[in-house]
């Protein structure tokens, strides 16, 4: 019996700033919108600090597109909303949202018992697993304790080269699209 593919999600974990929303925010979520749009990927954004009575994915997408030119206006974000491909959780404190599926962190510098190959991630959503892509936005990426949640760890580069967060989308979700278009 034939599951189909898994879903893959696009998870930006903020560690730039909780408190205050700036345009390093608008800017990454506006880039990973038309990304996760090209691809046909969902997106889900962790800890973003978002004004407290903006609570729905499209309220939220309109709040943010409204204001950048990146991704057509904003319009590929606005569009992921009105699919359904978007959505916004508060730091995980014990695990990512399960719905979401099997948490991957990418990571310039991998656990190697938790290293995982980009052929090996392909596989599992070929196989219908479906897997959440969790890239950290911020100098220094996803802190230590979020980071240790997730039981695989994708190095892009296969060579520990740190990349600027929106290189890494790029890269990341290219060859994804790539592997599994095969």
């Amino acid at each position: 019996m034939n599951m189909g593919r898994g879903r893959i999600t696009v998870g930006l974990y903020n560690a730039y700033d909780p408190v205050k929303f700036r345009e390093p925010h608008r800017r990454v979520i506006a880039r990973a919108g038309g990304l996760a749009m090209a691809f046909n990927m969902n997106l889900a954004l962790f800890g973003f600090p978002f004004p407290e009575d903006i609570t729905q994915p499209k309220e939220l997408a309109q709040w943010v597109a409204g204001t950048t030119s990146i991704g057509s206006h904003g319009d590929y974000f606005m569009d992921l909303a009105e699919e359904g491909r978007f959505m916004s959780f508060p730091y995980p404190a014990k695990g990512f949202p399960p719905q979401l599926g099997e948490p991957i962190l990418t990571t310039s510098k991998p656990d190697a018992k938790k290293s995982i190959s980009l052929k090996q991630t392909a596989e599992m959503v070929q196989r219908g697993q479906s897997i959440l892509l969790v890239f950290g936005i911020g100098p220094h990426g996803v802190p230590k304790g979020p980071a240790s949640i997730p039981k695989y760890n994708l190095d892009i580069t296969d060579g520990r080269y740190s990349l600027e967060t929106c290189t890494a989308l790029g890269a990341v979700i290219g060859a994804m699209h790539a592997m599994l278009d095969q």
